[in-house]
């Protein structure tokens, strides 16, 4: 590709979002077009719209969006749907419009069926029922993923897709009313070890499968899809590689250092059974990940523990 001379990350606040920001800042820091929420509110189409008209950015990451765990979005689903579906018009439609040469859309493996066949493949979406309780945050994600197909194929717009798997690392939100699962496990252990508590209290069977890549990771993988990937086909990221909840709250546990007991709430929801991606097709463009599970909770925990101090 052309050297871009202006590249917008759309949510760099984010966990996700700041990771790319710190990918680029090295080579193309004078580059970066970065906006707050309070600066450019991506839900409002004709501040997007004037952002465009005056900065053209040549690349643009779109890696904006609500998002939440499991208790955020069954309780929140209007939000949900009605901010990420929103971000994603706006922006796509204004790319396009004022001259964006490529554009990358990130999504969600939520958008997958909850039983589809493991592992999940870019032909197994809309092949089944999706998980109930983050249901409208997936369909606006599939939204998204349709605009950037149809604007591609009508219009000849280099907007691709991505799908990463669960994502954790430095950044990441800790509010036990908003947050993913392995963060949300991070600061309940933390309280544990800090108060020599007996037991922590995990939600579900602890027999669900998940899979974790560490932020930075998926940043890396992002700016190559954008330098090498010009497909129409959504593209998955992950790890390659699942483990139970009950074996991850135990990980995070030696992490942690807490040595109690770990007892599973079977009254709250497990979600998905199991959410594992296929990323041959990104294997195949040279990226791998490079972060162990453990070596990733260690770093994240350390900067949770900074920022808590």
């Amino acid at each position: 590709m052309t050297r871009p001379e202006r590249i917008f990350i759309a949510g760099h606040r984010g966990l996700v979002g700041s990771a790319i920001a710190r990918q680029l800042a090295p080579g193309f820091g004078d580059q970066l077009l970065l906006r707050t929420r309070d600066e450019l509110d991506l839900r409002d189409q004709s501040a997007v719209d004037s952002f465009f008209k005056e900065f053209s950015p040549d690349q643009v990451y779109l890696v904006a969006g609500r998002v939440g765990g499991i208790k955020d979005n069954s309780e929140h689903p209007a939000e949900f749907i009605l901010d990420n579906l929103l971000i994603a018009s706006n922006v796509i439609d204004a790319a396009y419009r004022y001259g964006t040469r490529k554009l990358l859309y990130l999504g969600s493996s939520c958008i997958y069926p909850k039983l589809a066949p493991q592992p999940l493949k870019p032909e197994h979406l809309l092949s089944g029922p999706l998980e109930p309780t983050n249901r409208a945050y997936a369909v606006a994600k599939i939204a998204g993923i349709e605009m950037c197909r149809a604007y591609r194929s009508q219009y000849g717009f280099n907007a691709i897709a991505a799908m990463p798997t669960n994502l954790y690392g430095p950044g990441d939100n800790f509010d036990l009313e908003r947050s993913h699962v392995l963060p949300a496990l991070l600061r309940r252990f933390v309280a544990a070890a800090d108060s020599d508590a007996a037991e922590v209290v995990v939600w579900g069977s602890g027999k669900p499968r998940r899979e974790f890549l560490f932020v930075d990771d998926l940043a890396e993988a992002a700016v190559m899809l954008m330098q090498r990937y010009d497909d129409g086909e959504i593209i998955n990221i992950g790890c390659g590689t699942d483990a139970t909840i009950a074996e991850i709250a135990s990980t995070v546990a030696e992490v942690t250092g807490f040595s109690g007991e770990i007892r599973f709430d079977t009254s709250m929801p497990d979600g998905t059974p199991q959410k594992l991606l296929d990323i041959a097709p990104i294997r195949k463009l040279g990226w791998a990940p490079r972060t162990s599970l453990t070596e990733g909770l260690r770093k994240t925990l350390h900067w949770y523990r900074e920022k808590r101090s």
